[in-house]
């Protein structure tokens, strides 16, 4: 199954979103995370995707207490990643729900602390974040260039066992203006082992299936923040997201599984 991540990015206790990663292109969607977490489940999301800005820059204070609340929330798996860059950041995330941990400058600047998280947690609850532009990955928030190429990192990564990559092409993010096929085709036919999530660029039901196409090269889901923010989707009309102070957010709408 092709999953549709629905993503929140949490800077100042709000939900926001960034464009091509700048700071200071920011837009505020909605000032209750945990509420909008809720609405999303709500709509049928699987997965949940978070994004502690603050953190990811290291400046003021870290959303931790937000993401425990959404953890305590849900009943879907979620995962975070932004500023988590020990092991006892690990720890601790994985210790207030989150389910998987994603991995991007720490990555980049302590591999050996991939190969450990792995071996001390497993391959489904570590994940790495590789951020690029012009096939480089990106550092600290977005905001430094490491040096270092994005396949071949990804290809250590997998190395040294990580099965899941998200790939955040940072040009195309927040724009909506298609998401980087050709970096997702090279990266997925240099793997072997690791799935890939998609981030960045999607703007309408089209590139989901362009995306959804890929399985051939391990893209399994993507990351969808701006685009369901902004409504570009034609179901999201009949859904509750222009209704959202009149819905029962604690009713979400899953059946249960058919037993096989």
């Amino acid at each position: 199954m092709f999953l549709v991540i629905p993503a929140i990015d949490l800077r100042g206790g709000r939900c926001v979103r960034l464009r091509q990663g700048k700071y200071e292109e920011e837009t505020v969607y909605y000032d209750d995370p945990v509420k909008m977490a809720k609405l999303w489940r709500v709509q049928n999301a699987k997965v949940l995707h978070v994004v502690d800005l603050d953190a990811a820059l290291g400046q003021g204070v870290n959303n931790s207490a937000i993401i425990r609340r959404i953890t305590e929330s849900l009943d879907i798996p979620v995962q975070v990643g932004g500023g988590i860059r020990t092991m006892a950041d690990i720890d601790a995330a994985l210790e207030c729900g989150v389910y998987r941990v994603i991995l991007g400058t720490s990555a980049v600047t302590n591999p050996d602390l991939v190969s450990e998280a792995v071996k001390k947690h497993g391959a489904s609850r570590i994940v790495v974040g590789i951020d690029a532009h012009n096939g480089e990955a990106k550092v600290q928030g977005w905001t430094e260039g490491s040096g270092k190429d994005a396949v071949e990192m990804a290809l250590d990564m997998e190395a040294r066992g990580c099965r899941r990559i998200v790939y955040t092409d940072i040009s195309r993010d927040g724009t909506m203006e298609g998401p980087n096929l050709d970096a997702y085709a090279r990266l997925g036919s240099a793997l072997t082992r690791c799935r890939i999530t998609a981030s960045g660029g999607v703007g309408s039901f089209h590139d989901l299936l362009a995306l959804q196409d890929m399985k051939s090269v391990g893209i399994d889901s993507v990351i969808v923040g701006r685009a369901l923010y902004e409504d570009t989707f034609p179901c999201q009309k009949t859904w509750c997201w222009n209704y959202k102070e009149q819905v029962d957010l604690d009713c979400f709408s899953s059946a249960p599984s058919r037993a096989d």
